[in-house]
């Protein structure tokens, strides 16, 4: 008997949960016509698992613990233990949209940042959702070259260390040249003297927040 070509199509539930840190900046006020720009940071490898005060060692968390009147609403979710950010894909663009819906966020204004790990996830959720972000920063990190199309339309700031002996620069250097090749809106800082550690330089830089503002969708 030979074989027949079927099809099955199903609508599964998925139930998705994430312990995250929320900043709203100083002159936020619920009720407010006023929107504000959201950014989503995504943590390295070192940050995961369950206990939430890791994730304001690097990055967005870090900065705003400083400095409390950052003009964003931060979301910085945190990936379980021996998981990922591609694993963890569908519970952080649920997340996304309930801040979204309860909170005063500009739709046309949400960021995407991550470093490391996070890098990785940066460049992943950027072509698993195109269009949905502004304008994304990836920090170390690589991606998948045979992805490019979905990225061609969404504004790229790439980051990293030449002597990074953790994420090889050629991971980041293989997306920008691709993404050039084409037709993409992307721009590449190499730092010649850092190693893996190139993400307190770039998000101690005013430019990387007035670049973001300066996209909408």
């Amino acid at each position: 008997m030979s074989q027949t070509v079927l099809r099955m199509e199903k609508e599964l539930k998925k139930k998705v949960q994430l312990n995250y840190l929320l900043h709203l900046p100083d002159g936020y006020e619920k009720g407010s016509p006023k929107k504000w720009p959201l950014i989503l940071f995504l943590h390295g490898a070192g940050e995961c698992g369950d206990d939430i005060e890791l994730v304001k060692i690097h990055g967005i968390p870090k900065i705003v613990e400083q400095k409390p009147d950052f003009p964003f609403v931060a979301v910085s979710p945190q990936c379980p233990a021996d998981s990922s950010w591609n694993v963890e894909q569908d519970a952080v663009m649920a997340l996304v949209d309930e801040i979204t819906a309860h909170h005063n966020v500009d739709s046309k204004r949400i960021y995407l940042t991550g470093l490391s790990m996070g890098g990785y996830g940066t460049w992943h959720l950027a072509a698993e959702y195109p269009g949905r972000f502004a304008a994304i920063a990836p920090i170390c990190g690589g991606g998948n070259p045979k992805r490019i199309n979905e990225l061609k339309g969404t504004p790229v700031w790439v980051f990293h260390g030449a002597k990074d002996n953790v994420v090889p620069l050629a991971k980041s250097e293989e997306m920008v040249s691709t993404l050039r090749a084409n037709g993409g809106d992307v721009k590449f800082t190499v730092y010649p003297d850092l190693k893996h550690n190139s993400w307190t330089t770039t998000y101690d830089n005013p430019e990387l927040y007035a670049w973001f503002l300066s996209h909408s969708i």
